[in-house]
């Protein structure tokens, strides 16, 4: 009875304070989701004031959070704008693989460190957050601009490759050699296909089963198909993100556009647990020895993820400024990367430090994207790309000949 009161107290106490958080930051007409971190590093080991009796039910309430974000994003598009979008972006999914993942890798091994690490750091930078970008994008309320297809298409073809990512770099870490993961990955592909046909066929049936007229039945029945399609998911060695996002999809019509709106507020709620867990498990005395590597892989990787979200938005024709609102949004790294260092340091195989530089790297993505997704939404920013704009204008428009 003791550890429930005391959890109640904890629960409570931190809401609370996330709350006032929260509230701090709309008033500055700033992201929450730094503030959560920051009081989930105060709260967790090595903090201030560190929260033992509640950390399983954050633990918890953070994978919910992700599932929430996830099945929200999906309920945004259908299942044929989801097709043509993957279609679409695909060269901008190799751009950003290649823009992405080789630099993790290569700094891995710039600082001695062996193949595999390089395999698991390549993932920790190729991946963005989409738990915190859909976060982003809600709270500017920018889920209906014309780039957020190509956000959503870059960030989907990201965890279609984590599915088929995290069995192999499983296998590799486990040692069991071409075989074990040959298996896990067709286990994935097949997975991942049979859901996706799934949600595009019968999409229409699963929303005739779901009354929208009774938002109880509703509530229910949509919050238990996401987390019952996500567990099997995850059980499978796919990524339980994604078989929420696609329960998403497979949603239409009433159905869909009532399931958004009774589902905000647990989105909302369970999206702050999952930031403020993250701080509660990375410990603040980790940080400093990893601070400047960090730091250095961080500006490189967030300038080539700009470059990503920039030059896929450029190529299905988003203007100017659509196009550093998509490159900036897909700054923030998160919860993959987190789940990739994990597994490395689960395996006891990799190098040490790998897990404190990944959660610095991370931390310092997460707190300065939502910053910088702002960026093109402050006058000085458009007085820039205006001026730019007639620049480019300028250089474009022939020089008359004097002598005609």
């Amino acid at each position: 009875m003791h550890d429930f009161t005391t959890l109640l107290i904890e629960v409570g106490a931190l809401l609370l304070l996330l709350g006032l958080l929260s509230r701090l930051s709309r008033r500055f007409g700033l992201s929450p989701i730094p503030l959560y971190l920051l009081a989930g590093l105060a709260f967790g080991h090595g903090g201030l004031l560190p929260l033992d009796a509640s950390e399983e039910f954050f633990a918890v309430g953070a994978e919910i959070g992700v599932i929430l974000l996830l099945v929200m994003l999906g309920l945004e598009y259908s299942a044929n704008e989801l097709v043509g979008n993957l279609r679409s972006a695909a060269p901008a999914g190799l751009i950003d693989g290649v823009l992405n993942a080789l630099p993790g890798a290569g700094f891995a091994l710039l600082l001695g460190w062996d193949w595999v690490a390089a395999l698991v750091l390549g993932g920790i930078t190729w991946v963005s957050s989409s738990g915190v970008i859909a976060k982003v994008l809600a709270d500017l309320g920018r889920l209906g601009n014309r780039e957020t297809p190509v956000i959503l298409s870059v960030l989907v073809i990201e965890d279609l490759a984590m599915a088929l990512y995290l069995p192999l770099v499983t296998a590799v870490l486990a040692g069991t050699g071409l075989l074990g993961g040959g298996i896990a990955l067709t286990v994935a592909v097949g997975t991942v296909l049979l859901v996706l046909v799934l949600a595009i066929r019968y999409g229409h049936l699963i929303s005739a089963a779901l009354s929208a007229k009774d938002p109880e039945a509703l509530l229910l029945g949509v919050l238990g198909l996401t987390l019952l399609i996500a567990g099997i998911a995850a059980s499978l060695q796919v990524s339980a993100a994604v078989g929420a996002f696609l329960v998403g999809i497979a949603l239409s019509g009433p159905v869909a556009h009532h399931a958004t709106e009774l589902l905000s507020p647990l989105r909302d709620l369970f999206a702050a647990v999952f930031f403020v867990f993250f701080g509660l498990t990375t410990d603040p005395q980790d940080i400093p020895p990893v601070l400047l590597p960090a730091l250095a892989l961080a500006v490189v990787t967030m300038g080539t993820k700009t470059l990503t979200g920039y030059l896929a938005a450029r190529r299905v024709g988003i203007a100017e400024p659509g196009r550093w609102r998509t490159g900036l949004a897909l700054v923030p790294r998160g919860e993959f990367s987190i789940v990739i260092a994990g597994l490395a340091v689960a395996a006891g195989s990799v190098e040490p430090r790998l897990a404190a530089l990944a959660a610095t790297y991370v931390l310092i993505t997460v707190v300065t994207g939502p910053i910088l997704a702002r960026l093109p939404d402050f006058p000085w920013f458009k007085r820039w790309l205006r001026t730019r704009a007639a620049a480019q204008r300028r250089e474009s428009t022939p020089v008359p000949d004097p002598l005609h």
